[in-house]
């Protein structure tokens, strides 16, 4: 990856916010960066290929959809088979989030984590045993972690923060 230029890091400042809510976000960004929209798209994806953008996705807020419960869910998966049972989980319609974290002994023996959402905590309970169910994890230890409180998502910040601020 070459450095990046200052139209590159205008591009990643214009789309730290999100992209903008029309039918072409893309040619929209060119039009304030005074760009064409296929440069903007050329950019986008040399920025991701070359691992300056780790990852282009949607921060939902669930709660203004009316899904109100929220868990992470997280299983005490053998090793030998994390990985395939992290992509039957990921497959199943009600996981929003599956990834894996290393385990932290004694007190977190947990190395499998999936976010699922309900309108309420029946909805999710039962979605959680029907995962188990169809991913096959039923009898693998596990522990169910709601939320209590919503704490406000956001995308990755670009823009380099200017000298003296905290």
């Amino acid at each position: 990856m070459r450095a990046l230029n200052d139209t590159d890091r205008r591009l990643l400042a214009a789309i730290e916010d999100g992209l903008p809510l029309v039918a072409q976000p893309y040619a929209e960004i060119a039009r304030r960066l005074g760009l064409a929209e296929d440069d903007v798209i050329e950019r986008l994806e040399r920025l991701i290929a070359g691992g300056v953008i780790k990852r282009f996705g949607l921060v939902l807020r669930h709660r203004a959809l009316g899904y109100d419960a929220n868990a992470m869910t997280v299983w005490d998966i053998p090793d030998d088979i994390v990985d395939e049972m992290a992509g039957r989980m990921a497959a199943c319609p009600e996981v929003t989030l599956c990834y894996r974290r290393p385990r932290r002994l004694p007190d977190w023996p947990y190395n499998l984590f999936c976010m699922i959402h309900g309108r309420d905590r029946q909805t999710v309970a039962d979605q959680i045993e029907a995962l188990c169910r169809r991913a096959g994890c039923q009898d693998f230890d596990r522990a169910v972690l709601f939320s209590t409180r919503e704490f406000k998502q956001r995308g990755a910040r670009f823009a380099r923060v200017k000298a003296g601020a905290a």
